[in-house]
């Protein structure tokens, strides 16, 4: 009783757990690439009145404007009632702006629903609204039913659903904020509306009180970069550095279309914007460019929808900016300009010229603007009269010449020479002149004599030269040389091999030398002398080696002048069974092929715990033998423990190597036995192949036994072809997930029957809002669902219930 009470309390646990837990949001998403403008937004309003309600059909729901939503009403509002709710405002930011307020139903089930039209076919769109749970964490007794909403995209036949998500537990906060919920899909060829669903999953009751705002539908498509080259999406030049030209591209990033199609756009100021004809692939050229101009591409995944602003997406816009050079400025004559393209404008340097300073003592000046320079007025005294020796310098203290200088020396001079002094040159003028030179041979040299004031001559004639036997010579007074004549006598005419040497005593030529010997010869030359290279030319050719065989050798014969060929072709090798041979003549050698055949088997064998499994070696060859991997060489083989076994059989030439995989069977180990409401469920601490069974002869395969009474049970579990049966047992309580009391006879009380396994038992039963409406203590629980003696409302009513000491709190509907 023990054991089956701690696991009562642990099912029970792990419920509770599991209902406060939260879900993530499954399958909900938002466009990850360029979103558009709204094609379809609902803010529900602002002011200070209620409503208006929805349009017929958009909701199951009942619209009130005069009191706070019960279970399954909704308010269209920025009110939040006496429940507590709390709405910190709506979420478009309206001045008494207005949100949906849903009191969720206690069944699941379709509370919105509107088509939204004006679409695109073949268009992908993100939906998405803001959603919050108003009912505080301290709501309900801090046990409030979370909000769960499903979202639903379909296709305007409600037929096809084209996206789906759900927010999961969204539990309540004492500081609630909005959060925004999205889906991402993809309308179908030829439709352009669709339905949008909101489905509540969570149950009715205390809690699941939400408000919606800012339903959204917008389109959604990639986002496209501008790129020239690689560089960049904008250039900025001067008008100097015009016209400009380059290639433009649109870069999607593929996160949304699966296909592109373009339409090039062109604008002077970025506003207004002009199709350009046949511009219609990922890059354009532009070129002719000279003022400011703006560039982008419409994109759209289908070609047909390019002439739709709400099926398409816009690229970066790309800029190309032209700065006008402006004019050159007025300059002084000093100054000069020089214009800079990167920053389009002109740069003005210069300094007026330094006004001379230093000038004479005559001299005054003024800037003259023509020539921009300063010019100097004035003239210096006139030099004085001077003799030609003399020199005048200014005096600038006084402004007047100073002379100075003295008359020149009378200069020294040769022995034939007279000096008189030139008033005009101011030199010595030096007359006179040396006696003639005497006519000389061509040997002598003449040099004067200062002393005797005449020329002395001496040299002598060069001495005649030794000369060739066939020479003679004569003096050249012009050359002041001997001249020597004669020629050598003509060399003989020689054969290649011959020299001559001249001979000075006999004054002529002496021949010598003898013919090379004729060489030695093979057998197949002949041989002539060859008078210009002067040796012995040989002609003739071997005869052809002879097409060998690989494993042939071929020597030359110089007696019979032929080719003598031996050796012998390899052996043929001995082969085994499947092998055959081939002789390569590229290795000269015998190729063998053929790899031994060996079949491969598997065979799966199992036994139950305690028992054994004989394992054969069989096969169809004949006259085998056996070889165990464990040593053995019989056919067969026992075993008791499991593995993995191998055997080989073969008869010398086909081979056959059977592998056994030998398993154990698990005997079952029951890990834990639970109760889900009404069925008694057997965890396994192992797997296998075992069956289940309440009395010990009727078994199932199963390990769930549905619709049990409460009770103390014997739980039978055994492994499918053996004969080890594990036995539990297990006491099996649960409490009702919902009572209908309609008198059906099924589920019409709230049943406990608590007497016989407790040895104390205490039962509550509460409304949403905390009153006790049942009580049993130490006694079964029949409650039918009234108070009073009249029927309570369908709504979700709370328990306690303490057995032994352990208390368990939750919920129950009651459904009428």
């Amino acid at each position: 009783m023990r054991n089956s009470l701690l696991d009562l309390k642990l099912l029970v646990f792990i419920s509770i757990s599991l209902l406060f837990s939260k879900e993530m949001h499954g399958q909900l998403g938002f466009c990850q690439g360029n979103s558009g403008d709204p094609i379809f937004s609902e803010t529900f309003g602002s002011g200070t009145d209620y409503g208006p309600g929805l349009p017929t059909g958009t909701t199951t729901y009942t619209f009130v404007n005069t009191t706070g939503p019960q279970d399954g009403e909704y308010t269209i509002s920025q009110n939040t009632f006496s429940y507590g709710w709390n709405l910190p405002s709506d979420h478009t930011g309206d001045v008494n702006g207005k949100a949906l307020i849903v009191n969720a139903s206690f069944t699941t089930g379709e509370f919105y629903n509107i088509a939204v039209s004006g679409l695109c076919e073949n268009t992908t769109y993100e939906f998405s609204s803001w959603l919050i749970n108003i009912l505080p964490s301290s709501g309900c007794g801090g046990n409030g039913i979370p909000v769960n909403v499903e979202f639903q995209i379909w296709d305007d036949t409600n037929t096809s659903l084209l996206a789906n998500g759900n927010t999961g537990d969204i539990y309540g906060s004492a500081t609630p904020n909005w959060e925004q919920y999205g889906l991402v899909f993809q309308t179908l060829p030829g439709q352009t509306s669709v339905i949008l669903k909101i489905i509540n999953n969570g149950a009715g009751g205390c809690g699941n009180d939400l408000a919606i705002d800012d339903i959204i539908f917008k389109s959604c498509g990639d986002l496209i970069a501008t790129e020239d080259n690689g560089t960049g999406n904008s250039i900025e030049m001067c008008s100097t550095q015009a016209p400009f030209s380059d290639t433009i591209t649109a870069i999607p990033d593929n996160t949304v279309f699966s296909t592109h199609f373009y339409q090039w756009q062109v604008s002077n100021d970025g506003v207004n914007w002009t199709d350009l004809a046949g511009e219609i692939n990922a890059s354009i050229g532009v070129s002719g460019i000279t003022t400011t101009t703006y560039y982008r591409a419409k994109v759209a995944e289908y070609a047909a929808n390019l002439n739709n602003s709400d099926c398409l997406t816009f690229s970066d816009v790309y800029e190309i900016v032209i700065n006008q050079a402006p004019p050159p400025p007025i300059m002084a004559c000093w100054e000069t300009a020089t214009f800079d393209d990167s920053s389009c404008s002109w740069t003005v340097v210069g300094t007026q010229p330094v006004e001379p300073v230093g000038l004479e003592c005559w001299e005054s000046t003024f800037f003259n603007t023509n020539t921009c320079t300063w010019e100097i007025n004035g003239t210096q005294p006139i030099q004085p009269t001077l003799e030609c020796w003399e020199i005048a310098t200014f005096n600038d203290i006084t402004c007047t010449w100073d002379i100075l200088g003295t008359q020149p020396v009378q200069p020294n001079i040769e022995c034939w020479e007279t000096a008189t002094f030139n008033s005009t040159t101011c030199v010595w003028d030096v007359s006179g002149i040396q006696p003639v030179q005497p006519a000389l041979e061509c040997w002598e040299t003449a040099t004067f004599n200062d002393i005797t004031c005449s020329w002395d001559v001496s040299g002598a004639q060069p001495v005649q030269p030794t000369l060739e036997c066939w020479e003679t010579t004569i003096f050249n007074t012009t050359t002041c040389t001997w001249d020597i004549s004669g020629i050598q006598p003509a060399q003989p005419t020689l054969e290649c091999w011959e020299i001559a040497t001249f001979n000075d005593i006999t004054c002529s030529w002496d021949v010598s030398g003898t013919q090379p010997v004729q060489p030695t010869l093979e057998c197949w030359e002949t041989t002539i002398f060859n008078t210009i290279t002067c040796t012995w030319d040989i002609s003739g050719i071997q005869p052809v080696q002879p097409d060998l065989e690989c494993w042939e050798i071929a020597t030359f014969n110089d007696i019979t002048c032929s080719w003598d060929v031996s050796g012998a072709q390899p052996a043929q090798p001995t082969l085994e069974c499947w092998e055959t041979t081939i002789f390569n003549t590229t290795t000269c050698s015998w190729d063998i092929v053929g790899a031994q055949p060996i079949e491969f088997i598997e065979e799966f064998l199992s036994f139950c715990d305690g028992n054994e499994v004989v394992m054969q070696a069989d096969s169809d060859i004949v006259n085998p033998t056996y070889q165990w991997s464990s040593g053995e060489v019989t056919e067969f083989k026992t075993v008791d423990v499991a593995g993995t076994y191998e055997v080989l059989i073969t008869d010398g030439c086909f081979t056959i190597e059977k592998t056994i995989y030998v398993e154990q069977i698990p005997t079952p180990n029951i890990e834990s036995i639970t109760s889900d409401g009404s069925s008694i469920i057997v965890n396994m601490s192992n797997s296998g192949d075992f069956e289940y069974s309440l009395d010990g002869i009727s078994f199932q395969f199963s390990s769930i036994f549905s619709n049990m009474d409460a009770g103390s049970y014997t739980i039978y579990v055994k492994a499918f072809d053996c004969d080890v049966i594990i036995v539990m047992n297990y006491f099996h309580f649960f409490i009702q997930k919902f009572i209908t009391p309609n008198g059906d006879g099924q589920n019409d009380f709230f049943a406990l029957n608590l007497v016989p396994y407790f040895r104390t038992s205490e039962v509550y039963i509460f409304d949403r809002y905390g009153k006790l409406l049942f009580s049993s203590i130490n006694r079964n629980v029949f409650w039918d669902g009234t108070f009073n003696n009249e029927d309570l409302p369908t709504s979700d009513y709370w328990y306690r219930i303490v057995l032994d000491g352990e208390e368990f709190v939750g919920h129950f509907g009651l459904k009428r």
